[in-house]
Order: C-alpha cells, then sequence, then structure tokens
C-alpha cells in the first residue's frame, strides 16, 4: 500500500508541475495583472527601491532568480515552481503534513497561485514553514528562546513578503493569549510582539523614508458599504473552497450556483468533520490563524482598497484549515482522498484549454516590437485612463514580460514622448492572440 501511494503522490507532484506551466503558458498575458508590472519592475531595478507599496521580499526573489539566466518574467515562473517543490521536499522530509500537503498543494486554486507573477507563489512556503514552527513549539520539540527566535523570524519572513502577513503576527498573539495557562503561551504572545515591533520599525524606517505619505494616501475610512463586502465575502469563501473552480463566471451566469453551491457544500462538511473529531492543540492553533486572517482580510477592506476576497487574496490564510480538513478525509478514505485533487486538476486543465491564449506567441509579437521600435532595454511608460481600464492595461502587461522597466501613465500629456506606449500605438503594429483572459 506504501509503494502504491508514493507512486500516486510522485505522480500527483509531476502532473501537478505540468498544469502550472501549462497554466500561464496557455494564457495571453503569461499569468501576469498589474500588480505583476510593479513586482517585475521593483526586481529589475533593485537595489533601487522602486516603491514601497509592496514589500521588497518577493522582488528580491525574482531578482536572484535572473542571476541564473532568466529574465524577470521567467524568473518569477521558476520561483513559483521552485516553491511548490520545495513544499513538497520540506513537509516530506520533516514528515510534516506530507500527504495533505501534496493533495491541498495540487488544487486547481493553489495551481494558480504558483503559476501567478504574484507574491503568493513565495509566501506560500513560508507558511508551511511558519506552521511547522509554531508546531513544534505547541509539541515542546522547541522551547524557550530557540522558539522565540524561530517563531519571531518566520513572522518577519512573511511579512517581508506580503503587508497581509500582519494578521499572521496578530493571531499567533491570539493564540498565546486563548491557550495563556499553556507553558508556550509566552512564545507565541513575545513572538507576536517581537513581530508587531518589527512592523512598527519596518514602517520608520523603510516606508516613511522613501513615502512619508504611503499610509495617507492607502487608508480611507468608509470605502465601501457592508452590503457590498459581505456579498464578496460569502462569494470570496464559496470559491476559494471549492476544490474544483475557484473563479466565478464575472458575467454572473447561471453555472454561478454550481460554483457557489459546491464551495458551500465544502465548508459545511468541513465544519462538520472539525467539530466532530476533536482538534489537537496545534489544530486549534491553525484554525485560529486562518480564521483569524479571513476575519482581518474581511475588515481591512473598509479602510484599505483591496480586489475583493478571493482565493488570491486569502488563499496563504486558509492553508492551515485546508491541512486540518485533508487531514480527516485521509483518515476516512486514506488513497482515495488523492481523487478530489486529480480531479481539481483536471477540471483545472479542461478550464485552462477552454479559455486557452497563447502566450509564447503574444510574447515573441510583443518582443518584435519593441525591438523595431529600440524600446526593449529602455525605460518605458503606458498610458492608460485610468487603472480601471482593464483592457489597456492587458497590453501593458503583456510588454511588461519583454521590458519590465514599465511604468504606468495617466496624463495625455505623456503620449507625446517616443517611449511612451498606448494601447493603440501597439495594436497598430502587432497582432495579439486573442481569447477570453483568466
Amino acid at each position: 500500500m506504501k509503494l502504491k501511494e508514493r507512486n500516486i503522490q510522485i505522480a500527483m507532484v509531476i502532473i501537478t508541475v505540468m498544469m502550472t506551466i501549462l497554466r500561464f503558458i496557455l494564457n495571453e498575458k503569461g499569468r501576469v495583472n498589474p500588480d505583476s508590472i510593479r513586482f517585475m519592475r521593483f526586481a529589475h531595478v533593485l537595489p533601487t527601491i522602486d516603491n514601497t507599496t509592496t514589500p521588497v521580499g518577493y522582488p528580491v526573489g525574482i531578482r536572484l532568480f535572473t542571476f541564473l539566466g532568466f529574465d524577470e518574467f521567467w524568473g518569477s515562473k521558476a520561483l513559483g515552481l521552485a516553491a511548490y517543490l520545495f513544499i513538497i521536499y520540506f513537509c516530506w522530509k520533516k514528515k510534516f503534513y506530507k500527504r495533505e500537503a501534496i493533495a491541498v498543494c495540487g488544487l486547481f486554486s493553489f495551481v494558480s497561485l504558483f503559476a501567478y507573477t504574484m507574491s503568493e507563489a513565495l509566501i506560500i512556503p513560508f507558511v508551511f514553514l511558519f506552521l511547522y514552527t509554531a508546531s513544534q513549539i505547541i509539541t515542546g520539540k522547541l522551547e524557550k528562546g530557540k522558539a522565540i527566535f524561530y517563531l519571531s523570524l518566520s513572522l518577519i519572513a512573511l511579512y517581508n513578503i506580503r503587508y497581509s502577513a500582519l494578521f499572521f503576527i496578530g493571531g499567533t498573539g491570539l493564540y498565546g493569549l486563548i491557550f495563556l495557562r499553556k507553558k508556550y503561551s509566552l512564545v507565541f504572545i513575545i513572538s507576536s510582539i517581537i513581530g508587531i515591533l518589527f512592523v512598527g520599525a519596518y514602517k520608520l524606517l523603510f516606508i516613511d523614508y522613501f513615502n512619508e505619505n504611503y499610509i495617507k494616501q492607502v487608508l480611507i475610512m468608509g470605502i465601501h458599504p457592508t452590503s457590498k463586502l459581505l456579498k464578496e465575502l460569502i462569494q470570496g469563501l464559496t470559491t476559494s473552497f471549492n476544490p474544483f473552480i475557484h473563479i466565478a463566471d464575472p458575467r454572473g451566469s447561471f453555472i454561478n450556483y454550481g460554483i457557489y453551491g459546491i464551495g458551500a457544500l465544502n465548508i459545511f462538511l468541513m465544519i462538520y468533520l472539525l467539530v466532530k473529531n476533536k482538534l489537537s492543540e496545534t489544530e486549534y492553533f491553525f484554525s485560529i490563524i486562518s480564521i483569524s486572517g479571513i476575519v482581518c482580510s474581511y475588515f481591512v477592506q473598509y479602510f484599505y482598497s483591496v480586489i475583493p476576497l478571493d482565493y488570491r487574496i486569502i488563499g496563504p490564510f486558509i492553508i492551515p484549515v485546508w491541512l486540518i480538513y485533508f487531514n480527516r478525509l485521509f483518515r476516512i478514505f486514506n488513497t482515495k482522498t488523492y481523487v478530489i485533487t486529480g480531479l481539481s486538476l483536471l477540471s483545472g486543465l479542461a478550464f485552462t484549454w477552454l479559455s486557452k491564449g497563447n502566450y509564447l506567441e503574444n510574447r515573441k509579437a510583443a518582443s518584435d516590437f519593441l525591438k523595431s521600435e529600440k524600446l526593449d532595454k529602455v525605460p518605458i511608460q503606458f498610458f492608460v485612463l485610468n487603472e480601471e481600464s482593464l483592457e489597456r492595461i492587458q497590453v501593458a502587461e503583456l510588454l511588461s514580460t519583454v521590458n519590465p522597466d514599465i511604468t504606468l501613465t495617466f496624463k495625455p500629456e505623456d503620449t507625446l514622448r517616443r517611449t511612451t506606449l498606448t494601447r493603440y500605438k501597439v495594436l497598430q503594429k502587432i497582432k495579439i492572440n486573442r481569447n477570453k483572459y483568466q
């Protein structure tokens, strides 16, 4: 049985890697978005600090891969694949939720994250390191000063990749307070305090140094009404916990009822299994981290402008509860549980194929265009009316995969410059292979 399961696991890992590659190859833009433009530009200009909108962790990760011969785009994809393989190796080596890690990371939603040029791809392996460190402390294998050092270090590492890791810091302190009578509670509380102190120092010494008005610019009270946010929360949770399809039809078609329905049923089953079987102290920590992360992600929308909650925003926070859930499923169904991940990969393949584009063809067209205009190795700008002009920005996203030193501009007068491109200028000279953008 062990040999059979090992073969299943090896096959699952290989298929997941292949699906990750297909996910960005069979896409018009190679799985990038407006934030990806900033990440690749940040990595390109390092050690110059390009902006403080994002921590430096992910751009530095991309930059490290450029030393291996990749450009920023391919470096980000290599980083995503390396992140996935590291998780599998680490969990196998440490015997830490090995089966569950293979099953969870093979779900199509996580495949999409590893294929994305976004910081979620890098934070996921650090989430596993963080969870492993916490579990070692709870089980008494890591104690006192050493425990505080490693847990604090993991929290600081998470924050250096995504600012939302502040919720991991808060969740860690909350767990320490809830289990105050436990001998390890002070480790979690002190580590959380150290994490908060680091966040404060990071703001004063990094964010304020490069942009003293950053906090004022991003924090605005009353951005969205509660009625809107609650609806988006339900949609975000039901799609994120749908193991097969994690993206609803933006046109609001009838198929969305099925997508939300499957996600809702899965959530109810998850709650049932977690309540029916008593949680261990480690699993309590996992649950608190997930719930606090989701709750904080919801409430932060009242004063911080982010996209509606979806599998990408809350993905790092739901990993702990996915691990517990699959642990329960493996207890009940044993190796048959891998069927869920297999079906998820199959549905992902169908979705990717039906909405496929041709990134390699589009990249060649974009590369030829920039070379002919002598704009492939110089800083360029791309004019759009506003950041909501998604169709126009999509052209800029494609160009950024060839020349990452691109900045969006909203000033019409900038279009008079030779180094400023517009959607019209580009599409006048090249043809982009189109299909439904994923």
